[in-house]
């Protein structure tokens, strides 16, 4: 018998309206991901088309704390072409949808020195614009080789386990 959460699973893989459309690979590599959050996003119309078509990128983007709302800044979205006089503008500063306990929660994580607040991936969720937000520490050069020596040491492991068995 599977769990409920097996079948939700499941069900999401299937659901045409469930999709990742952009994702910052960089992340990963740059900062040390700490906490993660999904939000939602107040967003015009022909933003939402613009992101069915994957014209975004979240690369340059991070998120910003002000007055008690989450914004969403330096996120590059493409102008819909079929939009005419209603489209919108393409860096402009977007809400991120949170409730007042999450923003609070995540702001005194991300109130520590060197933290920061970036997007990690957009997607579709049940035909609804989510992003997934992570407060993340700032990595350095020395870092990085740390974390490629670890990786190493991890492959070599792995490696002497398969020829053992």
């Amino acid at each position: 018998m599977a769990s409920k959460k097996a079948k939700k699973k499941k069900k999401e893989a299937e659901d045409p309206n469930s999709r990742t459309v952009c994702r910052n690979r960089r992340a990963s590599h740059d900062y040390e991901i700490i906490d993660e959050l999904e939000c939602g996003i107040a967003l015009m119309g022909s933003e939402v088309k613009s992101i069915r078509n994957n014209k975004i990128t979240i690369d340059e983007a991070y998120a910003r704390i002000q007055k008690g709302e989450l914004w969403l800044l330096n996120c590059d979205i493409a102008e819909y072409p079929q939009a005419t006089y209603l489209n919108h503008e393409r860096r402009r500063e977007r809400k991120l949808l949170l409730k007042r306990r999450e923003i609070r929660k995540f702001a005194e994580s991300a109130d520590h020195d060197g933290m920061t607040l970036i997007p990690l991936a957009v997607y579709f969720r049940r035909g609804i614009v989510k992003v997934l937000i992570a407060a993340a520490k700032g990595r350095k050069l020395y870092d990085n080789r740390e974390k490629k020596k670890k990786d190493q040491d991890r492959k070599m492991m792995r490696d002497a386990v398969r020829k053992r068995y």
